[in-house]
């Protein structure tokens, strides 16, 4: 059964079936066509994201919104570390538990096995890998790329705030016609942003998104999700 179909049974008419196949069907997309994306759609998608929710209304969020010579300046500074300092650069936060329990753990390495298979890229091919890593630093060929930063003052609240803004982004994005795709890699390379996009000492560099039209449609979901029996557990309900 197809989303729009649930959506009918469940009683949704057409606004709230577009809004049910525009969530189900975004993915993650990492091949861009170089199709301009105007300043004016950038625009429009932020002030539409805006409106996520945040606890007092504190909007903890701020975007260093990137394109042509300016993401290239940035592109080429972080490439040039990815290829030859890697191993001098750290996110200021950890996006993964040193020990992932089951079934988290299973998940990310059914991720490795998918996505890398998907590119003929054996898990053990770490150059193979890098290369494809550096290509986030390219923001995967988009038009546009935005950096995603939170008040470092800020508790982990926030960060629940600053979560549903970018996902705002990106259905806003989504709602226009186009893709994105959102980079945790980009904190690794804080000490390298700070400078170049005069980012003050009390932002934290968070993540990435790139913005843009796919180079090819996608036509099957890559990436499976677990059953809502899986992750929700009702009561109260009628049987």
């Amino acid at each position: 059964m197809s989303v729009l179909e649930e959506a009918v049974i469940g009683g949704c008419t057409d606004g709230l079936g577009r809004i049910d196949e525009i969530m189900a069907g975004r993915s993650a997309c990492r091949e861009f066509c170089d199709t301009p994306v105007p300043r004016q759609a950038i625009e429009h998608i932020l002030r539409v994201a805006r409106f996520a929710p945040s606890g007092a209304n504190i909007q903890p969020w701020h975007v260093y919104v990137l394109a042509g010579a300016a993401k290239d300046g940035v592109s080429a500074a972080l490439l040039e570390a990815h290829e030859t300092s890697s191993g001098e650069h750290m996110s200021e936060y950890r996006y993964y538990a040193s020990d992932l329990p089951d079934p988290y753990l299973r998940r990310r390495q059914e991720f490795g096995r998918l996505f890398y298979g998907s590119l003929g890229i054996a898990q053990t091919d770490v150059e193979a890998r890098s290369r494809q890593t550096a290509k986030n630093y390219t923001f995967f060929g988009a038009p546009v790329g935005l950096i995603v930063t939170i008040d470092r003052r800020l508790e982990v609240g926030s960060w629940l705030d600053l979560g549903m803004f970018v996902q705002n982004v990106m259905l806003a994005a989504a709602g226009r016609g186009l893709q994105s795709c959102p980079q945790e890699t980009f904190s690794k390379y804080h000490r390298i942003l700070r400078p170049l996009l005069s980012i003050p000492p009390e932002q934290m560099v968070v993540c990435g998104i790139s913005i843009g039209r796919a180079r090819v449609q996608e036509t099957k979901r890559l990436m499976p999700r677990a059953n809502v029996d899986e992750f929700a557990t009702f009561a109260g309900f009628e049987a």
